[in-house]
Parts: structure tokens; C-alpha cells; sequence
């Protein structure tokens, strides 16, 4: 997962208040319910000390959420008397929970989000297709290609005495067509980087496309057996089945790249203290963490990302921090990781006591 998205979120001083609100509202009194939810929260937060005016600024985020009825669950985090960055859930968080903290607790997050692939999705038939190109920050592109429809699109009928010139005509465009739109998905997918395509529409058409879109393209590619539009509710779930699996095989392709590089003794390291030594010495390419809510991990950090230690002294006489501030582990780690450009793996802990509870897979050895 590349966190470079998070650097302006690390930008303030803190402390921070985390915020992971339920907003659903599937029954009569839901409005109240929801309600009574963030006010439970918010007595959290003030219980922490939370400043009145970040207290302010959450609280009117989540009551225009609430008056427009936009979401089922929202993350905040916010700092300083300003809502930092926000993001609303499809669903309810799988656990709701309010915080404040010297670092926001951004790992519920990040495991909510997911990992996010840049995707294309194509609908195509034999007059042109619709693609619908996302990057991975989430900014959607939408094309409208229209082929040429100055010959015949369909075949005539068997019988006629013009047949064979008229089935010349229309396999003719049905060709001209796909490699209009097998071009403009090259450019599109060059664009927003896409590492999974979904190609669906009619079968002769989808087959036409296929045969003249790029090798690479071509490489991240599944069919869909789907006549229909981009916006389908069943196209949508197979491309969100797809991301799944390219989701899945990234874990696994870095936790087997992590278990060979351990057991050569080189470009891995394994546990809280090589990991965090790893992580301020800007050698950690993909941090490894499992999915603990509830871990009790901590940490101490100062200003600067790169100042985490296992102990309050050794940053006091080490890196000179004045005043260390004791954190989650992972809050702190992560932080470290996304100002060195690092990049984000979450294993699922599977409700079992994980072998391994922090890593990393290192650029370097030292």
C-alpha cells in the first residue's frame, strides 16, 4: 500500500483526535441512535482532553454527515482546530472508537481502505464502448467512444444479393470500431497506471477489442461475460472480486519475499525493536504489520518521523528529542514509513496469535 498519501496528514504538531464513527441508520429512530453514537464518542474524546475547538471541528463534520444523510461510517482526523483529513465508509467501521493521541491512529484506517489498485472497466459493442478509468487516489475518468457508423453495423440477411458485400462492410467496421476502442483503453490505462482491466460488453466485439489492445494491457486483463453498461451493480462486484484477488496476491507475494529475505539473513527484519531501528535508519521498502486493533505495542516519538525509539531515553539521548511522547506502535511505525516512501502491508491476524506481529522488508542492509 503506498502511504504517500498520508504526508499532509503529519503535517501538524498534534496532538491528534482519531475518529471512527457508525452513522448507519437502518431503523425508525435511526437519526437518534446515530446521534446518541457520536455524542458516546465525544464524551471520549473530551474525557482524553481534546482542545474545544478540534472538538468543534469533528463534531460539525459529523453533523452536516448526519444532516445529509451521506454516509454509513466516517474516519476523521483532526488537529490544531481543523478537520486534518476525512474519508466516509460504505459501511459502519468495524469498530467504533474515538482517541486522542500524539499521532492519529490511522491503521483501522488503512486496513478499512484497502489496498487500491488504479483499475479500468470497458463495456464495449460493435458501435464503440464506454471505459471507466480510476488511479489509485480514486479519481475516476470516463470515456465515451463512438466508432463509425457510416456502413452497415448489422449483417443482412441470408438470401439477399448484396449479402456477401454488406457482411464485408460490417465486419469491416465491427474491426475499425474495435481498434478505436482498443486504443483509446491503451491511452486510458497508460493514464491512471491501471493494473487490473475488466473488459465486458458483446462477445464478438469483446473478442475484436481484445485481439488489438496491448501486450501489457492485455496481461491485466479478465473478460466478463456481461452485456450491459459500466454502472451495473454485478460489473461492479467482479471488478471489486478482481481487486480482491490482486489485493490477496500482494500480501502474499511480500510475505514470501519477507520469509526468503529473513531466512537469508539479509533484507528483512523481524520484531518491534529491528523493525523500528530499520524504520529511522530510512531503510524499510515494505513495512509488514498485522491487523491488531487492540495491540498494546507502544512506542516513543518525537517531532520528526524518523525520531521513534522503543524507549523514552534513548531518544532523549540520542536524537535530543526534549519531550518523547509515548504512542501505538503502529501509529508510529507507519508515520515513519510513509515520510521515507515506504509502503504498507497489513496480514490478517485470522483471529489467531500471529507468528509474526511487525516486519519489514528493507532496501538496504546496513
Amino acid at each position: 500500500m503506498d502511504l504517500a498519501f498520508l504526508k499532509k496528514l503529519y503535517q501538524r504538531p498534534g496532538p491528534y483526535a482519531s475518529v471512527y464513527a457508525d452513522l448507519t441508520r437502518t431503523t425508525e429512530d435511526a437519526s437518534k441512535a446515530a446521534e446518541l453514537r457520536w455524542r458516546a464518542l465525544r464524551s471520549e474524546l473530551e474525557a482524553g482532553g481534546t482542545p474545544d475547538a478540534t472538538l468543534r471541528a469533528i463534531e460539525q463534520t459529523i453533523q452536516e454527515d448526519l444532516a445529509q444523510r451521506r454516509s454509513e461510517g466516517i474516519v476523521i482526523f483532526a488537529a490544531d482546530g481543523e478537520v486534518v483529513h476525512s474519508e466516509r465508509l460504505p459501511g459502519p467501521p468495524r469498530g467504533t472508537r474515538a482517541t486522542l493521541a500524539p499521532l492519529p491512529d490511522v491503521l483501522p484506517y488503512l486496513v478499512e481502505r484497502g489496498e487500491r489498485f488504479p483499475h479500468l472497466l470497458a463495456v464495449v459493442d460493435r458501435r464503440g464502448g464506454a471505459i471507466d478509468c480510476v488511479t489509485a487516489d480514486g479519481k475516476r475518468e470516463r470515456i465515451e467512444v463512438d466508432g463509425d457508423e457510416d456502413y452497415p453495423i448489422r449483417k443482412v440477411k441470408a438470401g439477399d444479393w448484396n449479402q456477401s458485400r454488406f457482411q464485408r462492410s460490417s465486419e469491416n467496421v465491427w474491426k475499425v470500431n474495435a481498434k478505436k476502442v482498443a486504443h483509446e483503453i491503451d491511452r486510458a490505462a497508460e493514464r491512471c497506471g491501471a493494473e487490473a482491466v475488466v473488459i465486458a460488453g458483446d462477445t464478438r466485439a469483446r473478442t475484436a477489442v481484445l485481439e488489438e489492445v496491448s501486450e501489457h494491457v492485455l496481461a491485466h486483463t479478465v473478460e466478463a461475460d456481461k452485456n450491459t453498461t459500466v454502472d451495473d451493480p454485478d460489473l461492479d462486484a467482479e471488478l471489486r472480486r478482481l481487486l480482491h484477488l490482486k489485493s490477496t496476491e500482494r500480501i502474499m507475494t511480500v510475505a514470501e519475499r519477507f520469509d526468503r529475505e529473513l531466512a537469508n539473513g539479509q533484507r528483512a527484519v523481524s520484531g518491534l525493536d529491528a523493525t523500528t531501528e530499520a524504520v529511522r535508519q530510512a531503510r524499510v521498502e515494505t513495512l509488514l504489520l498485522v491487523d491488531e486493533p487492540d495491540s498494546q505495542a507502544r512506542l516513543w516519538v518525537g517531532p520528526d518521523p524518523s525520531q521513534v525509539a522503543t524507549t523514552a531515553e534513548e531518544l532523549r539521548e540520542e536524537f535530543g528529542v526534549a519531550d518523547p511522547r509515548e504512542d501505538r506502535a503502529d501509529a508510529a511505525l507507519v508515520r515513519a514509513a510513509a515520510a521515507t516512501d515506504g509502503e504498507l502491508v497489513v496480514l490478517p491476524s485470522n483471529g489467531q496469535a500471529p507468528a509474526l506481529h511487525v516486519g519489514a522488508v528493507l532496501r538496504f542492509t546496513a
